[in-house]
């Protein structure tokens, strides 16, 4: 991964922080796995779901991925920005996290309400720099012709107690509730997870779900009600 756009956060209901993944993701090979904000979700199979739209993939040449990574480092400012911006005139805006991996460098830099502007900030022209570089991402899917929906090869499965919706007959006999489990390393998720394979999910017997989703209630084995939400996971990332 050499280049990577993610933006979360901010005041939302908790099956957003479960499903929240990275918008943009650009690889050394020039795969670039994105969502398509011109690309609405399809109608749920299950009317208590809350479905996203898939993620979508393109390619990019050796030139055009050298062109966007100076996009980035040099007119978009993330070569010389610093860690963390908090510009502090917006109330429960998201943080756009923006991570590089190239040029010599390793480095992420978080921007809370990116493109909220303040012009008294003595670090509008940066934020501004980096805010436009955040459109550009978002808005990726316009500027390619040959984008295909992506098929994610593993996902992120996440079980926490507790649920509003009627509950479904629990669909893993050989899976429990305790292999969904928190993850102690530094930047994982803050809930109970386990990585699922497609068969895995299959069982679940939902059309449309290729970008996730939240909202399934499940009684357990034991007889507890849980929330279920799922996410693809990236090639790069393990839980």
């Amino acid at each position: 991964m050499v280049f990577r756009f993610a933006e979360g956060g901010g005041f939302v209901p908790m099956g957003f922080f479960a499903t929240e993944a990275p918008q943009f993701t650009l690889y050394g090979d020039g795969t670039v796995i994105f969502r398509d904000g011109d690309i609405a979700p399809p109608p749920p199979s299950n009317p208590n779901l809350i479905v996203l739209a898939p993620f979508q993939t393109a390619r990019l040449d050796a030139a055009d991925v050298q062109s966007f990574l100076r996009f980035a480092l040099a007119d978009s400012g993330l070569g010389v920005a610093r860690a963390a911006y908090t510009p502090g005139n917006v109330a429960d805006a998201p943080t756009a996290t923006f991570t590089i991996n190239a040029g010599g460098l390793s480095k992420t830099v978080s921007v809370e309400a990116l493109g909220f502007d303040n012009p008294q900030s003595p670090d509008a022209p940066i934020l501004a720099a980096m805010a436009k570089l955040g459109d550009v991402v978002r808005d990726f899917g316009s500027s390619v012709e040959d984008e295909t929906t992506w098929m994610p090869e593993r996902w992120r499965g996440v079980l926490t107690p507790d649920a509003l919706n009627p509950p479904t007959a629990w669909p893993w006999p050989d899976i429990a509730p305790t292999d969904f489990v928190q993850r102690p390393e530094p930047g994982a998720p803050q809930f109970p997870v386990r990585t699922m394979t497609p068969a895995e999910i299959d069982v679940l017997g939902l059309d449309g779900i290729e970008g996730g989703f939240s909202g399934l209630s499940l009684t357990g084995p034991d007889g507890r009600i849980y929330f279920f939400a799922l996410r693809p996971l990236l090639p790069d990332e393990t839980y």
